[in-house]
């Protein structure tokens, strides 16, 4: 058998049992990379491939390497999902209570199995009681606070959940199903470690539940968290490793993985997605723009994802585009919390704040920790200079996840706006901890090193080399390490930055302010060192101009003639006025 149909044939099983269970969007996933598989042509016709036509060229167009063949390295432990299934006296209790857990009465689901003692009607009898307690919490918190406040309510079925999972563990009688449910116990309760080793043990004997997956990469904060986990080879092992390195802001590494994975996943909408979301955090918006709209091509009623290329039409102010996809999801699915953020930010763009913020909210009361509404919200509150309320959001953002450096830089902001610039400083340098490689952060915080309050110009021009450093499209950086060595009478280096400025506006064929301070500077510089041939050129240049400089630059050249004795290589006197 190939290894592509072997992975077929073990996703096909899986998402049988994933269903069983009642573990939704891991059924959901498998079946997504099922599809994803490349189909023989000499098997199918083309109706059964119709959804993979669409993301072949996206593949083509961003692979670096052609991969001929699956990842076979190594050896799997697990070969096909294989489950000890319950007796058929389980069965139709476990029909009647999988109808239950379905309509969504959870507890009614857990009474009906309250007997049976199979490991299939155990899982599903705490699961629906865990989902019974997340559903009560929920409604605390908004009886209690609103829907949008914060609060201490618990899922008060956990306690009990722990003792049972944990005797069930101790005593060999759950399955991996029973330990992905531990673990995620374990994880709301606080014992990372130990959740991370229950949930090791889930994976490594189950993998293709990739709910287990996504909660371990939860627990992998750090990256040598990650390289101690003792994890069996898997093929389902390389997606984890692919999105864990996503979440270390590893994206090269990742981008590698999934290059990998594409050898067998090739029309994967999820890796193009995935793919999509690496390549944006490294600001590659065009490649991101390309990826995004094959997927709406090839999947036209999509919503998930779709709230990152939203935020890539923002930052590109493609209006028309932005509008559409608006327009598009809410047609599609309007009370999604991507759909809402979508809309949120088409009315950001188009300047109308208050909107933005309704929307932004109407996301949150769907999804509370939906972190980039909560940051993007705080972003709003900031240009209707509400900066408590922004603050306020911003702080939302960085409890449910402190490795979001958009929110630090927002709390930043706020602070420096409210005149609190030590505030601010302590916000910006976690978030340049946390991306180092964003020139936008290390030119906020050399703004702030530079305030009337802090005046520290020299942190102020070592940020400013960073930013150079790391691509600052919006070409401050060097002006400003310019204009700051001109104030610290360092001539010389404020020379060397403002030629470089000048060449950067030149290159990109810019006018304004800017290049005339430079052309000003280098003609007073050049002057003084007794370079009258480079001090004329930019004294010719400004002469193009109309305003006070090109006095100035009059005055430069009549010095120099006097200074230069038969210095004539142009004549003052017939200047145009």
């Amino acid at each position: 058998m190939s290894s592509k149909e072997s992975c077929r044939n073990e996703l096909r099983t899986a998402i049988c049992q994933l269903s069983d269970r009642c573990l939704y969007s891991a059924a959901k996933w498998a079946a997504e990379q099922l599809v994803g598989i490349e189909q023989d042509p000499a098997k199918f016709t083309p109706s059964h491939t119709r959804f993979q036509l669409g993301s072949s060229s996206i593949r083509r167009r961003f692979r670096t390497n052609e991969i001929a063949s699956t990842p076979t390295a190594g050896v799997s432990s697990v070969s096909t999902p294989m489950l000890e299934e319950d007796e058929a006296i389980d069965g139709d209790f476990y029909l009647l209570a999988k109808s239950y857990f379905d309509c969504r009465e959870y507890r009614r689901a857990a009474h009906v199995l309250r007997d049976q003692t199979g490991k299939k009607a155990v899982f599903l009898r705490c699961y629906a009681l865990y989902l019974a307690g997340e559903k009560r919490k929920e409604e605390e918190m908004i009886e209690l606070e609103g829907p949008l406040g914060k609060s201490d309510a618990v899922n008060h079925e956990l306690v009990y959940l722990e003792r049972e999972l944990s005797m069930l563990r101790k005593n060999g009688t759950v399955d991996p199903f029973g330990l992905y449910l531990y673990g995620l116990v374990l994880n709301k309760k606080g014992s990372e470690n130990l959740a991370r080793t229950v949930l090791v043990e889930s994976v490594n004997s189950y993998p293709w539940n990739w709910n287990a997956w996504t909660e371990l990469q939860s627990l992998c904060t750090t990256i040598d968290i990650l390289n101690s986990l003792n994890l069996n080879y898997h093929w389902m092992k390389d997606f984890f490793l692919a999105n864990a390195y996503q979440e270390l802001r590893m994206h090269n590494e990742s981008l590698g993985k999934y290059e990998y994975l594409q050898g067998t996943f090739s029309f994967s909408n999820y890796i193009q997605a995935q793919i999509a979301k690496a390549q944006y955090s490294l600001r590659e918006f065009e490649q991101v723009e390309v990826i995004f709209e094959e997927l709406l091509r090839n999947d036209p009623y999509r919503v998930e994802d779709m709230d990152m290329y939203s935020n890539v039409l923002y930052a590109k102010e493609c209006f028309s585009t932005l509008s559409y996809l608006a327009h598009r999801v809410f047609l599609t699915d309007k009370y999604r919390p991507e759909s809402c953020f979508i809309i949120g930010n088409y009315y950001s763009l188009k300047g109308q704040h208050e909107k933005s913020v309704v929307y932004f909210r109407r996301a949150l009361k769907l999804n509370k920790n939906y972190l980039s509404a909560w940051t993007l919200m705080g972003h709003e509150y900031v240009e209707m200079k509400n900066t408590p309320a922004a603050v306020d959001a911003y702080r939302r953002a960085v409890d449910i996840n402190p490795c979001d450096y958009r929110a630090w830089y927002g709390l930043g902001q706020a602070y420096e706006m409210m005149g609190m610039p030590y505030y601010a400083l302590h916000y910006f340098r976690k978030s340049v901890f946390l991306q180092p490689n964003d020139s936008r952060l290390w030119i906020a915080m050399g703004q702030c090193y530079e305030t009337d309050q802090l005046q520290m110009l020299e942190d102020a021009i070592k940020c400013y080399k960073r930013a150079a450093n790391c691509n600052d499209t919006e070409a401050i950086a060097l002006h400003q390490i310019a204009k700051l060595s001109k104030d610290l009478k360092r001539s010389e280096e404020a020379a060397f930055y403002y030629k470089k400025d000048l060449e950067r506006m030149e290159a990109e064929e810019r006018e304004g302010p800017n290049l005339v301070e430079a052309l000003l500077f280098l003609a007073t510089y050049y002057k003084s060192q007794k370079r009258f041939e480079e001090a004329e050129i930019y004294c010719t240049r400004l002469l193009d101009y109309t305003g006070p400089e090109k006095e100035t630059a009059k005055s430069l050249l009549r010095g120099m003639r006097k200074a230069q004795s038969g210095f004539s290589s142009i004549d003052i006197e017939h200047l145009p006025p």
